[in-house]
């Protein structure tokens, strides 16, 4: 921290805070300290005397990197994905080892805003921890992502996404009760907008998920309430009432390049 402050003042030597900055972050997140962050961030995006641009693009990119992990931490999915991609972009293409850590928050935080990253990026890089976790939420497969996470419980834990990945969970209802709408609307498309609760019920049961009505009726709630899904709820009926237009509205997100 003296180091930084000498370096921080006016002159020449202002292009090594941010270097010093990116040693801090390591050393913070090494001892689990990582409020104390919170301090050399605040110093750096408000101090006039620095230009971002100004400074060596290796310390641009650890720095993006290493405050992207902050947003992840405190769930800012839209400054975290802004801030990792911009590492990602700016990473030298031959360090497959960095590119590798910038994907595994990265990952997680594209997969939150509806982003479903290719086979052959987690091939390439070796992330197939997320194999299942992808597949489930194209499959709509909740017993799928359940068992994803418990196979690699600790490792999502180490790496501080297990609960970014834990919430993907409304995602895979919303794409479980799509396909039960496709299904409907092949059999009679007057009626494909309206799914009763108990077949919802009888497919997590396929699925080998035990939920009774009422637990399925506040899942359906939530999904309307996050605006997952478009409609009502008739309660009397037990009905899903979907939306004729658009009734699953699509995750805007930017998606990961392989």
């Amino acid at each position: 921290m003296k180091v930084f402050g000498v370096l921080a003042g006016k002159g020449s030597k202002r292009v090594g805070a941010l270097y010093v900055t990116c040693q801090l972050f390591k050393i913070y997140f090494k001892l689990g300290t990582v409020h104390l962050c919170k301090s050399v961030t605040r110093s750096i995006e408000t101090a006039r005397i620095f230009d971002f641009e100004e400074f060596p693009l290796r310390d641009k990119v650890t720095y993006m990197y290493y405050t992207g992990r902050l947003e992840v931490y405190n769930e800012n999915f839209s400054a975290a994905d802004h801030k990792l991609s911009y590492a990602l972009s700016h990473c030298n293409p031959r360090k497959e080892r960095n590119i590798r850590m910038i994907l595994k928050y990265l990952i997680p935080v594209k997969l939150s805003i509806g982003i479903l990253p290719k086979t052959s990026l987690l091939e390439k890089y070796n992330l197939t921890e997320y194999n299942n976790i992808v597949l489930a939420l194209r499959r709509g497969d909740l017993r799928l992502l359940r068992c994803a996470l418990q196979e690699h419980e600790d490792q999502f834990l180490r790496s501080g996404v297990y609960l970014v990945l834990e919430k993907l969970e409304l995602q895979v209802y919303q794409r479980l009760l799509k396909k039960i709408y496709i299904i409907q609307k092949q059999k009679d498309q007057n009626k494909a907008h309206q799914i009763k609760l108990d077949l919802i019920v009888r497919a997590l049961k396929w699925l080998e998920i035990d939920m009774d009505i009422d637990e399925v009726e506040c899942i359906m709630s939530i999904l309307i309430y996050k605006n997952f899904v478009k409609g009502y709820f008739a309660h009397k009926s037990k009905v899903v009432v979907l939306s004729k237009q658009d009734p699953f509205p699509r995750l805007t997100g930017k998606a990961v390049n392989s």
